[in-house]
């Protein structure tokens, strides 16, 4: 597995002070002739003993504080180390004492000789690790005094030349220092807003991908209402074309077999026998068409105006109630759908007055309006009260309900206007959609 940058720095973090250390040692020991004496030199090296120790300490806090993960703290047989550094951990007290004593003593060596330098440079890498905010730039500043010290010839300057060296790469090293650990705290911001966009985008594919789930879910819901809403269409339809159909011709039909059974005359009874013949072939037939969602059969060659008026001749005939139909307006091709709404209507209208109304006289009138066309089925029989009429049970009719039902299907309505012994007059209203 890739070793990642956090883990770099985490090993760097941890072995760094270390190396520092033993290269600087390394380096004033290789130069301790030239610029120690030997009690400097002794002084040194209990220094170096101490700075070792001291990092020794800090190590074994950082793994007693859990700071410390992997090989170094568990041995060979743990795991590979985690990917947040000690950066990621808060500075406290134990970080602020352990900057403060190793700058001490850093210090202190380059006092003795310059080249200990090498390890107070530590200092430029953990100062924003080790200490809290408001002390971040005076550790960057001591570890500028230290590293200008041993740049300018040590500490502290023997001359004027010294000092003025010592002024000049202070200030250079504090400006450098100073920016780049701004540039890293910038860097640092937008690295924190990279993550929080990215841990935004997360929880916001989480909301997503739940929305998702719950619209498929929703989604399945309705399919299967608008499923069964589709089986409860199509049961009402067939329920209504039977009642348009099969129920109006068995009634047309018992009608003619009653008046055969009370006839004298075997050719008036023959007439009557022929004409139930005729209304079982013509109900079997609009049976049919009504399975396979067809039109009414007398539309099929007519328009709504000639299917009307042979629909109304030919139920005046048969009831022996003389009916008159009308046209007005001027006539426009219609829609299927209306059209068969219409003489639907127009049928289950004509059948109601012929089972309750005992008139003596109907009309039929199909009004072409502009944008509207409307149908009116009036009778002169006894009428009724519109407030008395029972609720339809399982054996009744559609009746009205049909009607009413048939023409709000196209945006329609339908009225009526009836009162005992004044007649019924049935009245629907529907857009004009013309054939397309």
């Amino acid at each position: 597995m890739p070793t990642t940058v956090e883990e770099r720095w985490q090993q760097f973090f941890r072995w760094g002070p270390y190396g520092l250390l033993a290269v600087a040692t390394v380096l004033s020991g290789a130069a301790a002739e030239a610029v120690m004496s030997g009690t400097e030199a002794a002084v040194a090296a209990v220094l170096v003993a101490a700075a070792a120790v001291l990092q020794l300490g800090w190590d074994a806090h950082r793994r007693r504080a859990g700071l410390v993960a992997g090989p170094e703290a568990a041995g060979p047989e743990a795991g590979p180390a985690p990917a947040e550094a000690p950066a990621a951990q808060a500075p406290g007290a134990a970080s602020l004492g352990y900057f403060v004593l190793r700058t001490a003593l850093a210090f202190a060596l380059t006092w003795l000789n310059p080249f200990f330098a090498v390890y107070a440079c530590i200092g430029y890498f953990d100062t924003a690790h080790l200490l809290p905010h408001r002390l971040h730039r005076a550790g960057f500043l001591a570890t500028a005094v230290i590293m200008a010290g041993s740049q300018s010839g040590g500490l502290p300057p023997a001359t004027l030349l010294n000092w003025v060296a010592f002024g000049g790469l202070f200030a250079l090293n504090a400006c450098l220092v100073l920016v780049f650990a701004h540039l890293g705290a910038k860097e640092a911001e937008r690295a924190a807003e990279r993550a929080a966009t990215i841990t935004e985008l997360a929880r916001t594919n989480a909301r997503l991908e739940q929305a998702l789930a719950e619209n498929a879910a929703l989604q399945a819901q309705l399919l299967l209402q608008a499923r069964e809403a589709g089986v409860a269409d199509e049961r009402r339809r067939l329920a209504a074309e039977i009642h348009d159909t099969i129920a109006q011709g068995l009634t047309g039909i018992i009608t003619q077999l009653q008046v055969v059974t009370a006839a004298p005359d075997p050719d008036v009874a023959r007439v009557h026998l022929q004409r139930a013949a005729d209304l079982a072939r013509h109900s079997l037939g609009e049976a049919r068409r009504s399975v396979q969602n067809l039109g009414p059969v007398a539309l099929e060659h007519d328009p709504l105006p000639e299917a009307l008026r042979k629909t109304v001749g030919g139920w005046s005939e048969r009831t022996g109630i003389a009916t008159r139909f009308t046209v007005t307006g001027t006539e426009e091709p219609l829609h299927e759908e209306v059209a068969a709404t219409l003489l639907r209507i127009a049928q289950e209208a004509l059948a109601n007055a012929e089972r309750h109304s005992a008139a003596s006289r109907a009309g039929v009138t199909l009004s072409y309006m502009g944008d509207e066309i409307t149908l009116d089925v009036r009778d002169d029989g006894r009428g009724f009260d519109p407030a008395a009429l029972p609720a339809r049970c399982g054996t009744g009719g559609f009746g009205l309900d049909g009607m009413r039902a048939r023409t709000e299907r196209l945006a329609g309505s339908l009225s009526l206007e009836t009162r005992p012994g004044e007649g019924t007059a049935i009245s629907a209203r529907v857009p004009l959609v013309r054939h397309g």
